[in-house]
């Protein structure tokens, strides 16, 4: 691994890390410009701490003629007022680095929890291709892990550092001001322990980026693996997992040992090199101090202000690694806030007016990153109040149709209109306020039944269109059987419901959102029979008197509505009604044939 020499290199992503958070701190500069202030001042204190001691050994103590420096004055007075000024000195800097921590603590305790926030909405503003292609893991990791470590390093490393560096230039100065030559043989180790530092941290930085990348795959691994244990525990995969979240395991372990290890010499090269200058300025000092060209309280300051100048470049060396493990934490938070693949507003994008449901895909050309084109030139409409279904062998986009219809995807080229506007040239928010999704798999939140009724409502219904809503989807039996009825709580993910439990109580979600648009993707897949029966049940009554596009490979359930659309290849290779494609021989009416004959046997056998 080559070594930075510069800390521009050490630190190769802390300008980027600056520059992109430091709007955050705009309403913040009165708090920052106090906490700066109380650094300083606490600064000034630390430096006035020793002088105290040099005054009683050189006023109070007898000098080598056996006489008080200060003739006539009471050693005492002066012993009393040094003690005092002593106290009074560690006071004022015990209060001026608590204020300085507050500070610093509330700011980046405040900003941060901002940058948080932010970085959730970016997340769910970023694409469904972005979120495809990530892994939610690794997400999490960086919302949570990741931010809540520079919240940390805020007060833990970063104050402290800077709190160093201060300490450090003041006491330099003062060393220089009492004696150059002997301040020059004291810091003399100085510049062999700058370049060590700078190669060390380096290495660090690299490392704790190293384990950063582990650690997010790690969570990756197991969010994975957790969600979806009912399959791994099925399919005998325990090893397997294991052993991959094992590997990734080992690998954040040697990379965290290689860190330790690398910031554990930094620290002792410290020590060996403060050792070497304490050496140097006690031999060196005590000569002046015998030919009579400084006092013993000025050695006493050089020996006490080498000991704290060395205790910055120790710091240094101590909070290393936990900042370049921030810096690597704040990279990947500003890679993700840059992250910019999201379908957003048009700057002159306008409130949608009301819908009445007709939709129109013309000449859409679409393809996901780095795949093939799933739609070239694909054409048709969808009356206002028409029931469509769209079938068609796997692959071919079907669900994809219903992502373009909620604009969750942007095609490349063509358009995606409802009544006639380009689904671009309206607000997200306006334009999925009139759509419902039924999913594959519906959106269950830990909470009650009624709160995830009301998910995504911008009204409070009444109680008798909860109930309403909850029968016509053939919901209200189920739930009135719970323990609490429409109050019982359900497990995280709706594990306590069954598959069609589940859809039912998505189609009563989407009936009370009473949107003139209703798209319903793949509702049945995976329900037993009654289930399906039931849902398609509850889809007929959320299909009234709305635009409906239902994504299905279930053909029966497609024969229910008014027109069917066959997807194959990126386009529109058949359409019409059950009889129309039945009449024309095509791939519906082989497909239909074969699943009823499939059906026919399961219930014969």
């Amino acid at each position: 691994m080559s070594r930075p020499v510069h800390l521009s290199e050490t630190l190769p992503g802390l300008g980027r890390v600056v520059r992109r958070l430091a709007p955050y701190l705009r309403g913040h500069r009165l708090m920052l410009a106090g906490s700066v202030l109380a650094l300083v001042l606490a600064t000034i204190a630390r430096l006035a701490e020793p002088w105290a001691l040099k005054f009683v050994i050189d006023s109070v103590v007898p000098s080598a003629t056996g006489a008080p420096a200060l003739s006539g004055r009471d050693p005492m007075l002066i012993l009393t007022l040094c003690a005092s000024g002593l106290l009074l000195t560690v006071l004022l800097r015990a209060l001026f680095q608590f204020l300085a921590t507050m500070g610093f603590a509330r700011v980046g305790n405040t900003v941060l929890t901002r940058v948080r926030a932010d970085l959730f909405r970016h997340l769910q503003s970023l694409s469904i291709g972005f979120h495809t292609r990530a892994r939610a893991g690794d997400l999490t990791m960086r919302l949570v892990g990741d931010v809540g470590m520079l919240k940390e390093t805020m007060v833990t490393a970063a104050m402290p550092l800077a709190a160093n560096a201060l300490i450090f230039v003041g006491m330099v100065g003062v060393m220089f001001w009492l004696d150059w030559q002997l301040a020059l043989i004291a810091l003399a180790p100085l510049p062999v322990l700058m370049i060590l530092s700078r190669l060390l941290a380096g290495r660090i930085h690299e490392v704790s980026r190293t384990q950063r990348k582990r650690q997010g795959h790690l969570a990756a691994t197991s969010t994975e693996t957790l969600a979806g244990i009912r399959s791994v525990q099925a399919l005998g995969l325990e090893g397997r997992t294991a052993a991959v979240f094992g590997g990734a395991n080992q690998g954040d372990m040697r990379a965290g040992i290689r860190g330790a290890r690398l910031t554990a010499g930094l620290e002792r090269s410290v020590d060996v090199l403060a050792g070497l200058g304490l050496a140097a300025i006690l031999f060196f000092g005590t000569l002046q101090v015998l030919s009579a060209r400084i006092t013993p309280g000025d050695l006493l300051i050089f020996v006490s202000y080498l000991k704290h100048t060395f205790r910055p470049v120790r710091g240094y060396a101590k909070y290393t690694a936990r900042l370049a493990k921030a810096t690597a934490a704040a990279e990947r938070v500003v890679a993700l806030m840059d992250e910019t693949d999201a379908v957003r507003d048009r700057r002159d994008a306008v409130p949608a007016p009301t819908l009445t449901g007709a939709l129109r895909f013309e000449d859409v050309r679409f393809a996901h990153s780095g795949g093939a084109a799933v739609f070239d030139g694909l054409e048709f409409d969808i009356a206002a109040g028409e029931h469509v279904a769209v079938v068609g062998p796997s692959g071919t986009g079907k669900s994809t149709l219903a992502s373009l219809a909620l604009r969750l995807f942007d095609p490349e080229r063509g358009r995606v209109l409802a009544d006639g506007v380009d689904l671009r040239d309206v607000t997200l928010a306006s334009l999925r306020a009139q759509v419902a999704l039924v999913p594959q798999e519906p959106l269950i939140v830990s909470g009650t039944v009624r709160d995830n009724l009301l998910l995504g409502l911008d009204r409070v219904p009444t109680e008798d269109e909860i109930n309403a809503a909850a029968r016509a989807a053939a919901a209200h039996g189920f739930i009135a059987a719970l323990p609490g009825g429409y109050d019982a709580r359900i497990a995280e993910r709706g594990g306590s419901l069954s598959a069609g439990q589940r859809q039912r109580m998505s189609i009563a979600r989407a009936l009370l959102r009473q949107t003139p648009i209703l798209i319903l993707d793949e509702p049945t897949t995976g329900l037993d029979g009654p289930s399906e029966i039931e849902v398609a049940q509850a889809i007929a009554a959320a299909a009234k008197g709305r635009t409906t596009l239902l994504i299905t490979h279930d053909l029966a359930l497609a024969a229910t509505c008014d027109r069917i659309v066959v997807l194959d290849g990126g386009r529109v290779v058949e359409t019409g009604t059950l009889d129309d494609l039945k009449t024309a021989g095509g791939w519906f009416a082989t497909a239909h044939a074969r699943q009823r004959g499939d059906r026919s046997h399961a219930l014969a056998s």
